[in-house]
């Protein structure tokens, strides 16, 4: 069970909001087309991975999708906001049953941790420079 996954120069882990951008081909017509939503799972092991994005639609309807990452019909995967220091498990599927607010607890969560390592490391930094004096 990975948390973490590397593609194309980026780190996505599992909580992160990405947007996904896959190439379509319809007839002779080719587009891309972005899907972007909560990274809830991460599944397989090294080039057999594959992503579960889920994102709410219209009328509050819950939308899953499963990318195998090594398709060649995936252009890019982009990381819109962070949220994998704030998650507890590797598997985000108690998220189904959560509302948009509780989901956002995972970002908050995220925010806090981000800035307890912030103080920390100043904190350490003005007592190296206190010891120096």
């Amino acid at each position: 069970m990975s948390i973490k996954l590397k593609y194309k120069e980026n780190d996505i882990s599992v909580g992160d909001r990405v947007r996904v951008i896959q190439k379509i081909k319809e007839g002779d017509k080719k587009r891309l087309q972005a899907f972007e939503g909560i990274l809830i799972s991460i599944k397989g092991s090294k080039e057999n991975k594959s992503i579960t994005i889920r994102r709410i639609g219209e009328a509050r309807i819950g939308i899953e999708r499963i990318f195998p990452v090594a398709s060649p019909t995936i252009e890019s995967i982009e990381t819109i906001k962070q949220g994998g220091r704030g998650v507890r498990r590797s598997k985000l599927y108690y998220i189904r049953d959560k509302s948009r607010k509780e989901i956002e607890k995972i970002y908050s969560r995220y925010t806090k941790k981000e800035k307890q390592t912030k103080n920390t490391s100043i904190a350490t930094s003005e007592k190296i420079k206190n010891t120096k004096q």
